[in-house]
């Protein structure tokens, strides 16, 4: 295991504050609410969760295993999943979307902790929103995930907003 620096510690209180924040903003929510798209766009806070899961785990993969892990930008198939992925099916509920992303969340705390070497890097799969020949360091990916957990986490609390007026701050 590799001594938690704190570079590392900081990555890890950046992933968790961001989590904390979606999470949160999905508390006390029922099914039907968590599912509820309460603004013009087809976002809702249970998609958010389910998306932030996917994304997390398709970047932590990254870190390990290379580009060969993401999807081609042009694979009609991967654009049908990452279009449910804003969604919650059939048979999902909020509490089994938060399981998931919980244990999603564990496996890349230790990711942090223990890959040996934050400026190792991979190159970045050929996609319009990737330069061409770009690479991405694993530290850069794992801001990355916290960048877009954050992001998501602001969706979230306007759809939460709209729906009953709680909000995750102020």
């Amino acid at each position: 295991m590799t001594t938690i620096t704190r570079e590392r510690a900081d990555l890890l209180e950046s992933l968790g504050a961001a989590r904390f924040f979606l999470r949160y903003t999905a508390q006390g929510l029922t099914d039907e609410q968590a599912a509820t798209r309460s603004t013009v766009s087809e976002l809702c806070i249970g998609g958010l969760i389910k998306h932030v899961t996917a994304i997390e785990r398709q970047w932590a993969r990254f870190i390990v295993e290379g580009p060969s892990v993401m999807a081609p930008a042009d694979d009609p198939d991967a654009f049908a999943d990452y279009a449910n992925g804003f969604r919650m099916l059939p048979g999902e509920t909020l509490a089994g979307l938060l399981d998931e992303y919980e244990r999603v969340a564990k496996e890349t705390d230790e990711l942090v902790r223990s890959v040996a070497d934050l400026d190792a890097d991979h190159p970045l799969p050929p996609a319009p929103w990737f330069e061409p020949g770009a690479r991405r360091s694993h530290r850069r990916t794992l801001q990355h995930i916290a960048a877009e957990t954050a992001q998501h986490a602001g969706h979230a609390d306007i759809i939460r907003e709209a729906i009953d007026g709680q909000k995750t701050m102020g």
